[in-house]
């Protein structure tokens, strides 16, 4: 190679390195260190998720806005706490639905009681999935599930199942609409805060479906 195209080359590498170190001590404060954030990527810390991990490994915590299901779609802990949640909340309107065979009267409750199980059993069986998909187990022992929006207490249950007739068939209603718009206030809170848009949209079905179930024993 000839001495001027040495030259030449020589010159290009200083003038790359000086473009590189410009550009390096752009994004660098003072010493090196680095800049500070923008006003807008200084948002309050996310809410913490903790993922656990596969059998004999530990469970680690993480950013919710890094939390990313096998498909690729983004959850945080505002969703896991509804599924968790959601599923046993299901399972007492379940619970309360089965005792209408032999106890109620209304032969139009009865047909809505076992929608009511059609619907809300195979949710549960979703929700559940959706858990065991991310490896998050399908209760949390932390969550008191008796402050849980429309969740009837262990006397009414115990009430509703004694209960016959005429009478049976007041107690599910007032028990049941209760509780059905507990679940529509749930549904509304991970709609505010979640992140998982298949999860919204299956929570925003359930609000309607249940708000449809509402006005039914209201007319009845």
């Amino acid at each position: 190679m000839s001495r001027s195209r040495v030259s030449m080359l020589l010159a290009l590498l200083v003038l790359v390195a000086v473009v590189v170190s410009a550009v390096v001590a752009a994004r660098s404060g003072p010493g090196g260190s680095a800049a500070a954030p923008r006003a807008d990527e200084s948002a309050a810390p996310p809410v913490r998720v903790v993922v656990p991990g596969l059998p004999g490994e530990s469970s680690t915590v993480t950013d919710s806005r890094q939390v990313r299901a096998p498909d690729g779609s983004t959850y945080n802990a505002a969703d896991v706490a509804f599924v968790q949640m959601m599923i046993v909340h299901h399972g007492q309107a379940v619970e309360m639905a089965a005792l209408v065979p032999g106890r109620g009267q209304n032969s139009q409750l009865l047909a809505l009681a076992r929608r009511m199980q059609a619907v809300q059993e195979p949710e549960i069986g979703w929700l559940r999935t959706w858990l065991s998909q991310r490896k998050l187990p399908d209760s949390d022992p932390s969550h008191d599930h008796s402050t849980m929006p429309g969740m009837q207490s262990g006397a009414d249950m115990q009430a509703l199942a004694a209960a016959k007739g005429p009478e049976f068939d007041r107690r599910f209603i007032a028990m049941m609409t209760d509780h059905h718009r507990g679940a529509m206030r749930m549904a509304g809170e991970v709609l505010k805060s979640g992140e998982d848009e298949r999860l919204r949209e299956t929570a925003g079905e359930m609000a309607v479906e249940q708000g449809s179930e509402i006005r039914r024993m209201q007319d009845l």
